[in-house]
């Protein structure tokens, strides 16, 4: 073996030719390891479990790959140096080499990997509709970077991937026909997922007719607090497809018109004048009303026995609207009393002389 000529002679005296290779690895390893940890200490902030940040989930997520990276690079500094030696370990060049290259796509799937499931429970902590569903996609999320790094290394170490992508593309087409109305289910749960036409705490009305709040939005299903607490499980492609009223989209204030009916002898200015009144004054008395909507008064039409109007109220939400009609209906009754306004009772008059029939009761 011939001697290295690009190291000082004084190495090759006290050091044997087969521990260069090993001491010059763990030489670059410790400088690369140490400059790792004084930049991890100056991004000590952004490495903090509780943030959140993309900044901060970036560098919590190369923590560990990194360190396959500083082995990666150490294996290929010591490559270079390996390639001093003889041609009879020019084997040894070729398997480091291979080694390096497959800890720097491990180490990047790492990164991927931890990235991604940072990412989903950033967006979860936001008051996303993935709550329900987070475990599912950080699952799907690392089979496909799982599925997709083996493919990449088998590739690298010289094995044909096309078969087992064929064999994947027949099994999965099978699958696909076996597993059709659970795959619509999930595609739909995705779906929604995307579009958000609902999100966990909603309070939403089927076109069945059900109303409830949104518990769950799961992989294969949609599970719905019914208002008598039970629970209704739509599955997601039936949910896809029905029309939804959701009571907390785009805010969870409602408007809440209530409907009455005076007296055809009342004087509606005076009516209009008092039923806002009491309605300002429900809104600004009652816990869950907006004191600084602006309330008004319509008057709908002639009925049989009296004159209809409709007041609007506004609660803070759905719940709320049973409780603020409540009051004003009780707040609205009394000063009608004491203003002399009357809300007549339905009533069916017969008008004799209308009819004709007056003139045949006097014949008689």
């Amino acid at each position: 073996m011939q001697a290295i000529t690009n190291i000082p002679n004084w190495i090759a005296q006290w050091v044997p030719l087969w521990a260069i290779g090993p001491i010059f690895f763990f030489m670059v390893f410790i400088g690369l390891w140490l400059i790792k940890r004084v930049l991890y200490f100056y991004l000590s902030g952004l490495n903090h479990p509780s943030n959140y940040h993309w900044s901060g989930i970036a560098v919590r997520g190369a923590k560990r790959p990194l360190s396959l990276l500083i082995i990666s690079i150490s294996l290929l500094a010591t490559e270079q140096l390996v390639k001093l030696y003889d041609e009879t370990v020019s084997t040894w060049v070729t398997q480091i080499n291979l080694v390096a290259l497959l800890l720097a796509i491990v180490a990047v799937l790492v990164f991927a990997d931890h990235f991604a499931r940072m990412s989903i429970t950033r967006i979860i902590s936001k008051g996303s509709g993935l709550r329900s569903s987070g475990t599912l996609l950080r699952g799907l999320l690392r089979g496909t970077i799982i599925v997709i790094g083996v493919l990449i290394i088998l590739s690298n170490i010289g094995i044909s991937i096309t078969p087992l992508v064929a064999s994947l593309g027949i099994g999965s087409l099978a699958v696909a026909l076996a597993l059709q109305p659970t795959l619509e289910n999930f595609f739909s749960g995705i779906q929604m997922l995307a579009d958000k036409p609902i999100r966990v705490g909603d309070f939403i009305e089927l076109d069945s007719g059900e109303q409830g709040f949104v518990e769950k939005i799961g992989w294969r299903s949609t599970w719905i607090k019914m208002l008598p607490n039970n629970i209704v499980i739509m599955p997601n492609s039936k949910l896809a497809q029905s029309k939804i009223i959701n009571y907390y989209y785009p805010e969870k204030q409602l408007s809440v018109p209530v409907d009455l009916g005076v007296h055809y002898d009342s004087d509606l200015d005076h009516v209009e004048k008092v039923t806002l009144e009491v309605a300002k004054q429900v809104l600004k008395s009652h816990k869950w009303g907006i004191p600084e909507y602006d309330t008004f008064v319509i008057f709908t039409g002639f009925d049989n026995s009296s004159i209809n109007l409709t007041v609007m109220l506004r609660a803070q939400e759905y719940f709320n609207r049973f409780f603020i009609r409540s009051e004003f209906i009780k707040a609205l009754h009394k000063r009608f009393a004491q203003e002399g306004i009357v809300i007549p009772y339905p009533i069916q008059a017969i008008n004799l002389h209308q009819e004709g029939s007056d003139d045949v009761l006097k014949s008689k």
